[in-house]
């Protein structure tokens, strides 16, 4: 039986051309923009000096596991086109039951101290975005990066791409560590120069998205990709404990903070240990809190999931309007194609209107998307 409604993923994946950075930096950045080299072990991109291998594992949705390979030949050919193209993106949405998707990408993996090299490729990456979701607004939401390190130019920014149509920014999980360029005077979420971002995205209506980025602290383990992909969802707990025992979503009610791709079930730990924390020490901390962080998580915090059936079991403690589901389309942990029988295995004893607001309903009330659907059952 076919399902009464269709899915809303809430963390997808765009892989522009590489081709875009020459084509949309402006002309004084455009000889230091990524370039593409062919070497016989694959595809590279060049950018400052530094190679980094075109990664075949964010284009292989639907393939086996013993099919994955590391390296790319070609990206147009090694790559699912709709990963740039919105209308084969599209057609491959209607084959796996979605509505829309929430969609990231980007520029978090080229390294550069030149900030304002950084964001000039930041501003070329939202602009294409935008074009990109332009073609089908109302199934191709755009999440914008926005620079942190300055937070005037990433007010500006934000207020830029919404005005585009994105509909949240991508923030780094842990800014202090997030990458070489990175300075000493980079600050934690619980510090109050952050103020005037919240606010900002709070007036406008736009999510702070993290997409993973915590990483293994111990020197060496972040470059092991098995060990990093097991345990950088829970490192998740950071930003997000940091955010509620700071103040900052209790000044700010309207700001919602999405923890992407980081699974959900570490949350119901996450949930009950910050409240017994804040009864136990918010007294000599003098804690800022009102209420009990709990309340400030289930009012404000979401989390994506695409395979977290402990998540799922305890949903009542997260909150069923704290999760979303998402397809990861076209990664390697995607269920695409297969999204429909993967959520009805999923999700077998949850009361249907829970499952609705999992798979479709929070997503689409977080970024404004009107779902043509019929009732759910």
């Amino acid at each position: 039986m076919a399902p009464a409604y269709r899915y809303v993923s809430a963390d997808s994946h765009v892989n522009p051309l590489p081709t875009i950075w020459r084509e949309r930096l402006p002309a004084r950045w455009r000889d230091r923009a990524p370039r593409v080299v062919d070497r016989d072990d694959g595809q590279f991109l060049v950018f400052e000096g530094q190679e980094q291998r075109i990664y075949a594992l964010a284009s292989v949705a639907g393939k086996k596991a013993s099919d994955f390979k590391e390296e790319t030949r070609k990206i147009e050919k090694d790559f699912k086109p709709g990963g740039w193209d919105p209308e084969a993106r599209i057609a491959d949405q209607d084959r796996d039951n979605v509505a829309a998707e929430v969609l990231y990408g980007g520029t978090l993996t080229f390294k550069t101290d030149d900030r304002e090299l950084r964001f000039a490729l930041m501003q070329a990456y939202n602009d294409w975005l935008a074009e990109f979701c332009r073609a089908h607004p109302e199934r191709l939401i755009g999440i914008a990066e926005i620079p942190t390190w300055d937070v005037e130019l990433a007010r500006q920014e934000a207020g830029r791409t919404r005005e585009l149509g994105l509909r949240g920014v991508l923030i780094p999980a842990i800014p202090a560590v997030e990458g070489p360029w990175s300075t000493p005077a980079d600050r934690p979420y619980t510090d109050p120069w952050y103020e005037p971002l919240w606010q900002t995205l709070s007036d406008l209506e736009m999510s702070a998205n993290m997409h993973l980025g915590a990483r293994p602290l111990t020197k060496g383990l972040d470059q092991d990709i098995m060990v990093s992909i097991v345990c950088n969802k829970a490192m998740m707990a950071e930003p997000i404990a940091s955010l509620i025992f700071s103040g900052a979503l209790q000044r700010n009610p309207k700001l919602k903070i999405v923890s992407v791709e980081s699974g959900i079930g570490w949350m119901a730990f996450l949930v009950g240990w910050m409240d017994k924390t804040w009864h136990k020490h918010r007294h000599w901390q003098k804690s800022p809190l009102t209420e009990e962080p709990s309340f400030y998580f289930h009012r404000q915090v979401l989390g994506t999931f695409i395979e977290d059936r402990v998540g799922v079991d305890e949903r009542e403690v997260i909150g069923v309007e704290n999760i979303m589901w998402s397809n990861d389309y076209p990664h390697s942990d995607s269920t695409w194609p297969n999204s429909v029988a993967a959520i009805e295995e999923h999700f077998e004893g949850v009361p249907e209107d829970e499952k609705f607001k999992i798979v479709a309903g929070n997503a689409a009330a977080l970024y404004g998307i009107a779902l043509d659907r019929q009732a759910a059952a």
